[in-house]
């Protein structure tokens, strides 16, 4: 059975330099949120949107 492209990207890790760039947040802020929340790619979404200007 074949995933579909939302499953298979929610499944990769999230990198700091990506999670910045889409909130437009430091890259340092992303890397604490990401030590928080680990792999869990809608928290890490929350957070980062709470923090951005």
């Amino acid at each position: 059975m074949a995933q579909s492209k939302d499953a298979s990207a929610s499944a990769q890790n999230y990198d700091a330099k990506t999670l910045a760039k889409k909130h437009r947040i430091s890259v340092e802020d992303a890397g604490k949120i990401l030590a928080d929340h680990g792999s869990n790619r809608k928290a890490a979404d929350k957070a980062a949107r709470r923090i951005a200007v």
